[in-house]
């Protein structure tokens, strides 16, 4: 198996499903789909879709940096949202993170995420530059 960095969150939820909050092999980093769910396990920014993206966004940018990347290093995001008319909340937040940075990105609805609270989900992928 390549050089494969794991960056774990330490929920049971990664043993039972078989994921990482993150992996990273080479320059590249993939970062699992994320809710906005915090240390507890209990929801952030309940019925606010505008706050669950902020958090997520949040909770990427430190799995990038346990992973020795940041989000200056994402190339695309993949945004989940389970009502498509929070799309203008999900992408004000978006923008707040990547005005600058500008990742290839796609928002899709999706009829359910892992839980009716959560009313968005991100991916990312990021690629560390060559030194």
């Amino acid at each position: 198996m390549r050089n494969r960095m794991k960056v774990s969150t330490g929920t049971e939820w990664e043993d039972y499903v078989g994921y990482s909050r993150a992996i990273r092999i080479g320059s590249t980093i993939e970062v699992s789909g994320t809710i906005a769910v915090d240390e507890n396990g209990s929801v952030v920014g309940r019925d606010d879709a505008y706050a669950q993206a902020v958090y997520i966004l949040n909770k990427i940018g430190a799995a990038l940096e346990e992973a020795d990347g940041s989000l200056e290093d994402i190339v695309r995001t993949r945004i989940y949202v389970t009502d498509i008319r929070n799309w203008e909340l999900v992408g004000k937040a978006h923008g707040s993170f990547f005005g600058d940075i500008k990742p290839a990105s796609t928002m899709v609805q999706v009829s359910a995420l892992i839980g009716p609270e959560y009313l968005v989900e991100i991916e990312a992928t990021a690629v560390l530059e060559q030194t």
